[in-house]
C-alpha cells in the first residue's frame, strides 16, 4: 500500500471512529441534535469525504505512476533505469533450472557431451564461460579446451546446450578412475550436480564452451 493509500485510509478510520463515538455519546445521553448541530456535523463530514476523495484521486495517480514503471518481470515490462527506459531483467541459469544428461563419445579420442535443457517453464541463461567441471574428492577442475569465450545461450523450451569434456589429456599411463563428475554452472553455483558418466580416467581435463550444437562443442586438441 502506498503512502498516500495509507494516510487516506488511516484518515477515513478516523473520521467513521469519531462518528461512531458521537453517536454513542448522543444515544446514552438522550440529548437530540439541533438543528444547527446536525448542519455542523454534515458540513464536517461532507469537507472529510472530499478531502478524502482528493487524496484518492493522489493515490490513484501515484499508482498509475508505479504500474507504468514496470515490474521487471514480465514480457514487455522492465526495470526503471531513472531516464525514462527499460532494461529487461535476465535470470541467470543455476543447476537445479536444468535438466542435464550425458552422453560418452568417441571422436577426438574419447569424450563426455554434457546435454543441458531448462525445466518446464524456465527461461534462464547459460553465461558466456565455461562450465564447472569437477572431479573426484579433490575437486579436480577442468582447463579450457577453447582459447576464446564462448557466447551467452538462451534456454527455454527445446533449446539445448552442449559442453565436451576430455577427462585425459596425457598420453601417460595412470591417473584417476572414477564413475561421477560434478557439474556447476559457474564457481558461484549454489546446486552443482553430480553425473554419472561411466568409469573413465581423469589426468588433465578439459572442457570446452556452451554450444547450441553437438558438434561445435567436440574438445579437441
Amino acid at each position: 500500500m502506498s503512502g498516500n493509500r495509507r494516510r487516506a485510509f488511516l484518515v477515513s478510520a478516523v473520521v467513521v471512529g469519531s462518528a461512531l463515538t458521537m453517536t454513542a455519546c448522543q444515544d446514552s445521553g438522550g440529548v437530540k441534535d439541533s438543528g444547527s448541530g446536525k448542519s455542523s456535523s454534515s458540513a464536517r463530514t461532507s469537507g472529510d469525504q472530499a478531502a478524502d476523495k482528493s487524496k484518492g484521486s493522489d493515490a490513484s495517480k501515484e499508482a498509475g505512476n508505479d504500474a507504468s514503471k514496470g515490474s521487471g518481470n514480465t514480457d514487455g515490462s522492465g526495470v526503471d533505469t531513472g531516464d525514462g527506459t527499460r532494461e529487461k531483467v535476465e535470470q541467470g541459469c543455476g543447476a537445479n533450472d536444468i535438466t542435464w544428461s550425458t552422453r560418452s563419445e568417441s571422436q577426438a579420442g574419447g569424450y563426455v557431451l554434457i546435454i543441458a535443457k531448462a525445466k518446464a517453464g524456465i527461461t534462464c541463461y547459460l553465461p558466456a564461460e565455461l562450465p564447472t567441471v569437477a572431479f573426484g574428492s579433490d575437486g579436480t577442475e577442468a582447463g579450457p579446451a577453447e582459447q576464446s569465450v564462448g557466447e551467452q545461450i538462451k534456454l527455454t523450451g527445446n533449446v539445448t546446450a552442449y559442453a565436451g569434456v576430455n577427462p585425459k589429456t596425457t598420453d601417460a599411463d595412470g591417473g584417476k578412475e572414477l564413475e561421477h563428475i560434478i557439474v556447476a554452472v559457474g564457481n558461484d553455483d549454489p546446486n552443482p550436480v553430480s553425473l554419472r558418466v561411466g568409469t573413465i580416467t581423469v589426468d588433465k581435463p578439459v572442457v570446452t564452451n556452451w554450444h547450441t550444437s553437438p558438434a561445435d562443442a567436440v574438445p579437441f586438441g
